[in-house]
């Protein structure tokens, strides 16, 4: 068998489809098809069934999966350890970022990390914590930016920062005119929170459950964006909780409706997290130090009590 017979026998695992397979490999399809077959023919066993629309992989077909991810990692860390032998740093690197990071943090180190890593060609998708996961255990990403602990078997977390929550508590809200805010002060029953597979919403929720005033029935009103939250809170709907980084693009008449926590504030811990193959770990370490040095201006907060994403219909963990 070879390397490559296991590329194509992952592309057809994925797209379930040999045509769609062989055109993301670059080769045609009766040239992966047969390539397939021989492996098949090699092996003596049937990997796909074919007789299923779309192509399913046996439950033989399914271990062999498995273990052809293992195996292409590995082969891939040959190169990789001779390019961090070089100290090369570049080609193409897949990293997914969380919807509630991507808008603030983003711009903040995306043309540094250009000017410094030129050889990089950085492929950036916006994804849920979800989606993130599966896509690093398939090999699609790899690394990402998301809100941690997750705690996942396989995956690694390197913490970036500690992001304070920010209340936006409007004129005609109860607390306007405190000073801080405590956690005690919360009631979901006028918090205002994003659609569910946010797991910003998922952390305000263990952060109310930590307070007496949490009812798991009662919700207002949920929205796909802060900025539509804001909007909702200054009709007089409720009060919301917002990311530190994203407070500070808000309007002057908007940053007047901020209230911080008192010490300990609490917190989400954002952190790169990827493989524990640790392939690509040059550039993972470059986007790393690239970020540290543009957060650690912004966000100097150091008595924080970290609020975890990790909610009781977490399904990431295996």
């Amino acid at each position: 068998m070879t390397i490559t017979q296991l590329h194509y026998v992952l592309a057809v695992a994925e797209h379930k489809n040999f045509t769609k397979a062989a055109q993301k490999v670059f080769v045609t399809q009766p040239t992966l098809s047969m390539q397939i077959q021989k492996l098949e023919e090699e092996l003596d066993v049937q990997i796909f069934d074919r007789t299923k629309k779309p192509i399913q992989l046996t439950e033989t077909g399914q271990k062999i999966v498995q273990q052809a991810r293992n195996i292409v990692n590995e082969s891939d860390r040959i190169k990789d350890i001779v390019d961090q032998q070089k100290g090369f740093v570049g080609g193409i690197f897949k990293l997914g970022v969380i919807p509630t990071i991507m808008p603030t943090l983003l711009p903040m180190f995306i043309n540094n990390f250009i000017k410094k890593y030129p050889k990089v060609k950085l492929k950036i998708e916006e994804l849920n914590t979800e989606a993130i996961i599966e896509r690093l255990r398939e090999g699609h990403l790899d690394a990402a930016i998301a809100a941690t602990p997750l705690e996942l078997p396989g995956i690694k977390e390197n913490v970036l920062y500690y992001e304070p929550f920010v209340g936006y508590i409007p004129n005609a809200h109860r607390l306007h005119n405190k000073e801080k805010i405590e956690v005690n002060d919360l009631d979901i029953d006028d918090m205002l929170l994003l659609e569910d597979g946010h797991c910003f919403k998922d952390g305000i929720i263990n952060l109310c459950k930590s307070s007496r005033n949490y009812d798991e029935d009662h919700f207002q009103l949920e929205s796909g964006s802060f900025e539509t939250l804001i909007k909702l809170a200054n009709e007089g709907l409720g009060m919301t909780l917002l990311p530190y980084l994203h407070t500070l693009d808000l309007k002057d008449g908007e940053k007047k409706n901020l209230k911080m926590f008192k010490d300990p504030v609490p917190a989400r811990e954002v952190s790169l997290i990827y493989n524990r193959s640790e392939l690509k770990m040059q550039i993972i370490e470059a986007i790393r130090s690239t970020i540290a040095g543009v957060v650690k201006g912004a966000i100097a907060f150091h008595n924080v009590n970290i609020i975890s994403p990790l909610s009781k219909k977490n399904e990431f963990q295996e």
